[in-house]
């Protein structure tokens, strides 16, 4: 007698019973999630503000390096936010006041800071280890991940595009020249920031002194290795027109819409707290009607307990699925 899955497999698909069943896959209409790295004077500003300026017309910009983006004002037009103070959870806060604007493209310049920087990931655990594991690096790490996980879920469920830049290390290296001479040069090194990043994003590349990039991860094909010259506002149309060559979805914008709206039934949010699971958007930032910042899931999540307490018959009862 066959078994389930040999029936399964005979009749070239799912038993009737089974929660994981499959469906064809099809390529959808996405948002840009790009990371630069690059050291210091290799134009990475300029860059996320040229690839920027392709993929949309309002542009924010979160300023970790002292104002100096406002030095290409005469140039772009962008919005800018400057932060001192690099907590990533204060980095949620600012993409979900980004997302609740409006903004098509918000630029993180640069990521670094909510890594090394004062509030960022490292002083978060150190701080954490002190208070409440006796200085144990390990125990500060499980206390502060949360922390990280949000930040990123909230870069890559952002509802407009988003670019980032990463600061690299400087090293030099002897090169033979053209008269065979060994002479120094500088080099860009890893970027400031936790291994394994780079998979949260679709494009990331590397910036030289002379401001070429080498694309060291796509998704895209055609950038797949590519070394570009000075990337001005052609490469941000790339990247554009393989980001639309797809099948429509259902924009962020609208689940965030129907989160928000007054008159949603208990039913309504279990629908929607589906959907967004299956799109794996429950990190997504907003601005709750009170003006303050949370997530798409939480958000939902919260809106269910709250009507299921305040229903006094209890036929509502259950959770947001």
């Amino acid at each position: 007698m066959a078994t389930t899955t040999e029936a399964a497999r005979n009749t070239g698909g799912p038993t009737s019973h089974t929660r994981f069943q499959f469906a064809p896959a099809t390529k959808e209409q996405s948002k840009a999630r790009v990371a630069l790295d690059g050291p210091s004077g290799s134009g990475k500003t300029y860059t996320a503000l040229t690839i920027a300026s392709a993929l949309g017309s309002r542009i924010a910009l979160i300023d970790t390096e002292r104002g100096s983006a406002r030095k290409y004002a005469n140039e772009f037009a962008f919005d800018v936010l400057e932060m001192a103070y690099f907590s990533p959870d204060d980095l949620v806060e600012a993409l979900a006041a980004a997302g609740a604007a409006g903004y098509d493209v918000v630029i993180v310049d640069s990521l670094s800071h909510f890594w090394s920087g004062s509030g960022g990931m490292l002083e978060q655990v150190d701080t954490a280890a002190k208070k409440g594991f006796g200085g144990n690096s390990f125990g500060g790490w499980k206390e502060a991940r949360p922390m990280e996980r949000r930040m990123v879920d909230a870069l890559v469920a952002y509802p407009g595009h988003v670019v980032v830049t990463m600061r690299s290390k400087t090293d030099y290296v002897l090169e033979t020249n053209d008269r065979g001479r060994q002479v120094p040069r500088k080099v860009g090194m890893k970027p400031e920031q936790r291994e394994g990043l780079e998979y949260e994003f679709d494009i990331v590349g590397s910036l030289d002194w002379e401001n070429n990039l080498h694309v060291t991860k796509s998704r895209a094909r055609a950038l797949t290795g590519a070394f570009v010259k000075q990337p001005g506002i052609e490469f941000g149309q790339q990247i554009k027109d393989w980001l639309e060559d797809g099948t429509a979805v259902e924009p962020i914008e609208d689940l965030i819409t129907e989160a928000l709206r007054a008159d949603a039934a208990f039913e309504d949010l279990g629908a929607l707290m589906r959907k967004v699971r299956a799109r794996r958007l429950e990190g997504a930032p907003l601005m709750d009607p009170e003006g303050k910042p949370t997530t798409l899931g939480a958000y939902i999540q919260d809106r269910g307990k709250a009507m299921r307490m305040a229903t006094q018959n209890g036929n509502t009862g259950g959770s947001v699925a």
